[in-house]
């Protein structure tokens, strides 16, 4: 029966952790089909240098540290005093585990908005990692839409 009660503590610990990561938000918002992208055509106007902060969040961290701290909190005392050691564990561990991996991946990068002027005059601006063939007067497709949008160039 004891067994019992710290597999299921066990469990809830993980997966308390686990509903802490991050959630991508999906979604493309358009009425496409899944695999479909629309492309557009272009010219571009600018291209100005810039950086962007990653959002690399999956709760890894969090789930390997608090792991790490039920593990370290077993091997503490015996009894009720071994069960808080467990969850003080899990939960030091898991906040660690999470400031880790943010700042091994929460860095800025290196990227680049460009505008692009469409064949209908409507201007558009895209932030992306820098591709250093996109240059003013380069004529460029528009792949995708909204966050997932990206400027390449054509190759004619």
């Amino acid at each position: 029966m004891h067994r019992i009660n710290h597999g299921f503590l066990i469990g809830f610990i993980v997966f308390a952790l686990s509903a802490c990561a991050g959630m991508d938000g999906g979604g493309s918002g358009g009425a496409s089909a899944p695999g479909e992208m629309e492309i557009r055509t272009g010219v571009v106007e600018q291209v100005t240098d810039t950086q962007v902060q990653t959002n690399h969040d999956t709760g890894v961290g969090a789930i390997l540290g608090g792991l790490g701290g039920v593990a370290l909190g077993s091997l503490i005392g015996r009894g009720t005093g071994r069960d808080v050691a467990m969850i003080a564990g899990a939960l030091a561990g898991g906040v660690g585990g999470n400031y880790a991996e943010q700042r091994q991946y929460d860095k800025p990068q290196e990227a680049q908005q460009i505008i692009v002027r469409m064949k209908s005059g409507v201007l558009v601006s895209v932030t992306q990692p820098v591709n250093a063939d996109l240059k003013p007067g380069t004529k460029v497709y528009i792949e995708g839409q909204g966050a997932g949008a990206r400027v390449v160039p054509q190759n004619d």
